[in-house]
């Protein structure tokens, strides 16, 4: 089944509005391309469901934003690039189209936290889907095979988000519950990833509550120079990249929904058409 050449967007996917600050981050870096934007708002959140649940659904959004144009799409979704990925990678693209490419989020983070932490003692804070699935245990391991890492599911995090609660009082509890947790498993933890896109909206109650030495690293920037340097890595890909400057959004939900939703994460007004992925 081979797809258009002509240049398009780079496709970002996520299961809600959290890959919102993977493609803040992107934008910051690579301002001059194209971008496409699908929330599956609709099924959201992923990262209570299935291996084979989540697979789909990532499939069935992948596969729209190539038939949309995109040549390169990014899961910016944590649960997505734990669960789907792969099986994407290895089993879909050879038959959709060979030279098309999807990339995931928690690869770029694990690349740079051998550079980050001193201790070689980690944590991850994100959903429980993420932190079963291991894939940032995994991906660290292959690495950076001395990194010891403890995962710490934070359930509550991303309601506190997308109910616009991050700055309340009650989001402090959440917060330092799950903070307090990470240093009780491992005490030897200089380095906290934030496995989750929605969490970075958390930093002001984060840093309120992170140890002192501590560092926290979030995902955008890192995600961001990855791509920059893939781009680079692949003149090709980047050929098929088209560059206006422009990004556009698409969800499966009520579009006012998103855009008071988008209004949190991008602090500007955007334009969204609602889709419907079978």
């Amino acid at each position: 089944m081979k797809l258009s050449q002509v240049p398009g967007p780079i496709g970002v996917f996520d299961s809600g509005y959290g890959g919102l600050t993977i493609l803040h981050g992107i934008r910051q870096l690579l301002p001059e391309y194209d971008y496409l934007y699908l929330g599956d708002n609709a099924r959201a959140p992923y990262g209570p469901r299935s291996f084979e649940v989540v697979y789909e659904f990532t499939r069935q959004a992948v596969l729209r934003l190539f038939e949309m144009g995109c040549h390169l799409v990014i899961l910016g979704c944590n649960t997505a690039s734990a669960k789907a990925l792969r099986t994407i990678q290895q089993v879909d693209l050879p038959k959709w189209d060979p030279d098309r490419r999807v990339l995931g989020v928690i690869r770029p983070t694990a690349e740079v936290i051998g550079e980050l932490t001193k201790s070689r003692h980690i944590g991850v804070l994100a959903t429980e889907g993420t932190i079963k699935s291991e894939s940032y245990n995994l991906e660290i391991q292959k690495l950076h095979p001395d990194i010891q890492v403890s995962g710490v599911p934070c359930p509550f995090w991303v309601p506190l988000v997308e109910y616009n609660e991050a700055d309340s009082p009650g989001a402090d509890y959440f917060v330092k519950k799950c903070i307090d947790q990470a240093m009780h498993q491992d005490p030897l933890i200089d380095t906290l990833i934030l496995g989750c896109t929605h969490y970075p909206l958390l930093m002001p109650k984060i840093l309120k509550y992170l140890p002192a030495g501590v560092r926290v690293v979030p995902q955008g920037e890192y995600v961001a120079e990855s791509l920059k340097a893939y781009l680079q890595r692949h003149p090709q890909m980047e050929q098929h990249c088209s560059k206006g400057g422009t990004a556009h959004y698409l969800t499966t939900e009520n579009p006012e929904k998103f855009k008071d939703q988008a209004l949190i994460f991008l602090h500007e007004p955007v334009e969204v058409d609602k889709i419907t992925l079978v």
